[in-house]
């Protein structure tokens, strides 16, 4: 059993997330070492996995390297996120056992397969069309659904783009190429690697090892989440962590390991803080994306970055990049506590390095000091 301080496990989760002063430099490596990356349509700054590879890697971080990828399918799109494209062996045989095995199947799962089972014809229309001429957008497959998806939610009879997504789950399509609009779809078996699925528990296993690996250190068990748990199972050595509940997993490998921090600006998708309730247990940090508030309820910004200094996370950085008129607006900088000179100046460099990357002019609000900060 490892007893951790509070500084030692923020330290190992952000050494395990590559936001130490030792920059990766590799697009393909730095996607492999985080686990993954979240794809989010909202782009008020960039393009979410654009944001978390810049967070890492610097200025130097060319979006046009990630595109590349997918275009030559290196790094792969899998429900809402990016992987590298050797992973996808690690969920052939949980897309062969759809909707799942045993207790791990829910009644919501039940319940999508007897909708697509409903929609057989569609199904194979689909599939019929991106044999003989895929990859295709979404525009140019048929819905030829008897049963319409019903939801409260804008999701309300978009037929086509939520059996794409349940054929995704059961390994019959896969994007292939493109994201948002412009997402190719094409046969599973012309995406993914030809390499043998791994077995569906030791896929479970090691799905847990990678992901104690890009996390650092993790609970034994957490909430269910969609796509990716945050939780490690038995993996790794167990921990416990000074002034906070619960069991936890630690990689042994970041255990003793040497640490020099530096600033860093944060997607709000970023895996850092993925995990809200170990974001607010290691990294005693609070912090809502509010994009989906009314202005005037909100305290940080529509599209906030969290701000983080060496292994804590001090503020928030309320900025966004009005492309049109060349320009990255700083609206504020939120300091939780007041920062050192030296974290101001880092957190500032960092802001300036933003606006070099994105190709901006760096605009600060007036009469708000270097950064229009605020506590």
């Amino acid at each position: 059993m490892h007893h951790l301080t509070r500084a030692g496990a923020r330290r190992i989760a952000v050494r395990a997330q590559r936001l130490t002063a030792d920059r990766p430099t590799d697009v393909h490596d730095t996607v492999r070492d985080l686990g993954l990356l979240i794809l989010n349509p909202t782009a008020a700054i960039a393009p979410s996995a654009d944001l978390v590879l810049w967070s890492r890697i610097g200025s130097a971080y060319d979006p046009r390297e990630l595109e590349d990828a997918l275009d030559q399918q290196s790094i792969l799109e899998y429900r809402g996120t990016l992987r590298v494209a050797d992973d996808l062996a690690l969920y052939r045989a949980e897309m062969a056992a759809f909707p799942g095995t045993g207790d791990r199947v829910k009644d919501w799962q039940r319940s999508n397969r007897q909708w697509v089972a409903d929609n057989e014809g569609c199904r194979q229309d689909i599939l019929e069309i991106l044999r003989a001429d895929g990859p295709l957008p979404i525009s140019a497959l048929p819905d030829t659904c008897v049963r319409p998806w019903k939801s409260t939610g804008w999701n309300n009879n978009r037929n086509v783009q939520m059996l794409l997504g349940i054929m995704v789950q059961m390994g019959d399509v896969a994007p292939a190429g493109g994201t948002g609009r412009d997402r190719l779809w094409d046969l599973a078996e012309r995406v993914y690697p030809q390499d043998p699925p791994v077995p569906l528990e030791e896929a479970f296993r090691i799905r847990d090892e990678r992901r104690l690996v890009a996390l650092g250190i993790a609970r034994t068990r957490g909430p269910e989440q969609p796509v990716e748990p945050v939780d490690v199972g038995e993996v790794g050595e167990p921990a416990v962590i000074e002034g906070v509940r619960g069991a936890w997993r630690v990689d042994p490998a970041q255990l003793d390991a040497p640490f020099e921090g530096r600033a860093a600006l944060l997607s709000p998708f970023d895996l850092l803080l993925h995990d809200r309730r170990r974001m607010t247990d290691i990294f005693e940090f609070e912090y809502i994306l509010e994009m989906f508030k009314p202005v005037a309820a909100r305290r940080w910004g529509y599209f906030a970055l969290p701000v983080l200094v060496g292994d804590q996370l001090v503020g928030k950085v309320d900025a966004t990049a009005d492309v049109k008129a060349g320009v990255l607006r700083v609206h504020a900088v939120h300091e939780d506590q007041p920062w050192s000179a030296d974290a101001r100046a880092a957190v500032d460099a960092e802001i300036e390095d933003l606006a070099q990357w994105l190709e901006l002019d760096l605009v600060r609000p007036s009469g708000g000091g270097s950064a229009g900060r605020s506590r």
